[in-house]
């Protein structure tokens, strides 16, 4: 995947992603999205993020029904290795 201006949100806790993130991610957990919506929309697109790919999945789903151009990237850490494939 090509993640090229593209603004990666982990919708994990605070607590998990303190223990590890994709560089440059921002942290918004999932219970926060419906209250973030036009921060969110003014960051578009965007690849949403979280451990297993289970709650990047309902982020993504949850914001495509509001008008957001995103995508779900499934697990932080797969999404951390297709980056790190497009820096080397």
């Amino acid at each position: 995947m090509d993640y090229t201006g593209k603004t990666i949100i982990d919708v994990r806790s605070y607590a998990e992603f303190v223990g590890g993130h994709v560089a440059g991610s921002i942290n918004i957990p999932l219970q926060e999205i419906p209250n973030r919506l036009d921060e969110i929309k003014a960051m578009a697109p965007i690849v949403f993020c979280c451990a297993s790919g289970n709650r990047s999945g309902q982020a993504t789903m949850f914001a495509t029904g509001n008008g957001i151009d995103c995508e779900n990237g499934g697990g932080w850490l797969e999404v951390n290795y297709q980056m790190s494939l497009k820096e080397a």
